[in-house]
């Protein structure tokens, strides 16, 4: 039950650092958000780590680098889907992520009950139907968005799982060690494409903040992943887009289709099955 809570508060956190972020990119360059609310948040772990004054295992830390390459391209390639997208469309698309620790624990040994394999499938029949309206639009900054969130979806799928992997052994350095390569990954992308990093002073404190909640929810999806089945902490992390959707709807007045409704009714299902056994 600790797990199911701890992965339950993950979602909640990264679904308001999501909608947050996203909005953030609409006003600065996706480079500069991602970089530095990053950075924020890496500077909190830091802060936690000196008052914990305690070596960091090394193979968590390892296993935490591997993860941070795919948390640094998958949160880029989020935020600017984003950023050209709708909210409540291109969050339950990157949350079939979730398949990819799911379908790699399963491979490894975890054996959750038949019904979480179906559940899986459910949730990612629904988040390709709730893309449909999404791929057929015209509009080629739609059509982008819907590809980056399926980038996004494979990186962040990669990234949880070797998070989970190495909080079986330490939590925090597994942290510390994601931290410090997605930094890297997104200073070279920021040097690649000659993006500034630098923000409109008005905007630091709120970029700031997307740092620390986001690094507050991976803490939490990481104590999770130490606790509990990976395989099913994944699922329920993923849970995220219903907060976002939520504040999509409910801030912004974004509308979605009938169609793409029962997409992400349909997905967020799935996920319901999983995460109910």
């Amino acid at each position: 039950m600790i797990a199911i809570g701890l992965a339950l508060s993950s979602a909640l956190a990264w679904g308001v650092a999501d909608f947050s972020g996203g909005l953030l990119t609409r006003r600065a360059p996706v480079v500069a958000v991602t970089f530095l609310s990053q950075a924020a948040g890496f500077a909190g772990l830091l802060a936690v780590w000196a008052v914990a004054g305690r070596a960091l295992d090394l193979r968590a830390l390892w296993l935490g680098a591997i993860a941070g390459v795919g948390g640094g391209l998958g949160l880029a390639t989020l935020y600017q889907a984003l950023a050209l997208g709708t909210m409540s469309v291109v969050s339950p698309l990157v949350a079939c992520g979730a398949l990819v620790p799911f379908g790699i624990s399963l491979a490894t040994g975890e054996r959750p009950p038949a019904i979480a394999l179906a559940g899986a499938v459910v949730a990612l029949a629904g988040a390709v139907l709730a893309s449909v309206e999404e791929g057929r639009a015209p509009d080629a900054g739609r059509r982008r968005a819907v590809a980056l969130a399926v980038a996004s979806a494979c990186a962040l799928g990669a990234f949880e799982y070797f998070l989970g992997l190495g909080s079986q052994r330490d939590a925090l350095g597994v942290l510390v060690g994601a931290r410090l390569t997605s930094l890297s990954v997104l200073l070279a992308l920021a040097a690649a494409a000659r993006g500034s990093v630098r923000l409109p002073p008005r905007l630091a404190p709120a970029v700031a903040a997307v740092g620390l909640v986001d690094v507050g929810a991976n803490g939490l999806f990481a104590l999770a992943g130490g606790r509990g089945l990976l395989s099913i902490v994944a699922v329920l992390g993923s849970l995220y887009p219903v907060v976002t959707v939520v504040l999509a709807r409910g801030l912004l007045g974004e509308r979605i289709t009938n169609v793409q409704r029962a997409g992400v009714a349909i997905a967020l299902a799935g996920v319901a099955v999983v995460t109910g056994l």
